[in-house]
């Protein structure tokens, strides 16, 4: 008589009662609504600092993933692409696959001009964008620049910027607690821009222009 979400909790508490030192979870929450599989995540993660012992999470939800996990693998083809601590997976992911996979970004096509340390300049169609470079990008490359949608700041075309591309303004959609952006390049790509939605989310009409601001921090030019 017990429901999907009931015996996954059931089968959760049979598996903790003897506190053992490793528990390996696969998909726990599936059949639990939101906010009771939101509960669950922080029972487990509280139960797991409280307790001690180590926990290995197979999940698909990646909000998941991120806030609950100390660390995380990616596989590529059943290859680990990268192992790290959430917030170095997402700001830093070693390769275009990684940054790609986790959460959303956005790509620019460009080329690599100018290497200088850790940072390369990459000339693309409508900008030129100064970031962190990656293994194995060199001058001359042909790469794609990784900006999360986040990370991107809109601005009217009155003024030049660094680290701007201009854009044209195609839709803007209403999600609650942000909205989201679509604009797209001159060579066709379409950019996210995600705003918190407040008072200085911009307004515009079909087709305007913009600047989309970045910070050379955010910015990561990876090798095609």
């Amino acid at each position: 008589q017990l429901s999907g979400g009931q015996r996954q909790r059931v089968a959760l508490a049979r598996a903790m009662i003897f506190q053992p030192t490793l528990i390996l979870m696969d998909e726990p929450f599936g059949a639990l609504d939101k906010n009771l599989r939101e509960q669950m995540q922080f029972e487990i993660t509280r139960l797991h600092k409280q307790i001690g012992f180590t926990v290995i999470y197979v999940t698909h939800d990646q909000t998941e993933a991120l806030s609950m996990s100390d660390r995380i693998a990616v596989f590529n083809d059943g290859v680990v692409q990268q192992c790290a601590p959430p917030a170095e997976l997402y700001e830093r992911p070693v390769n275009a696959f990684v940054a790609e996979f986790i959460g959303e970004n956005n790509f620019v096509q460009g080329k690599v001009s100018k290497i200088e340390g850790d940072l390369a300049k990459v000339e693309t169609d409508t900008g030129t964008i100064t970031t962190q470079t990656s293994e194995g990008l060199t001058e001359g490359a042909q790469c794609r620049v990784s900006i999360r949608p986040e990370k991107l700041f809109i601005h009217p075309t009155t003024h030049a910027h660094d680290n701007a591309l201009t854009a044209t303004f195609i839709t803007r959609i209403y999600v609650g607690d942000f909205i989201r952006y679509y604009f797209r390049l001159p060579d066709g790509t379409d950019i996210i821009v995600k705003v918190l939605n407040d008072l200085s989310a911009p307004e515009f009409e079909d087709g305007a222009t913009a600047q989309l601001l970045s910070l050379t921090k955010d910015c990561i030019a990876f090798a095609n």
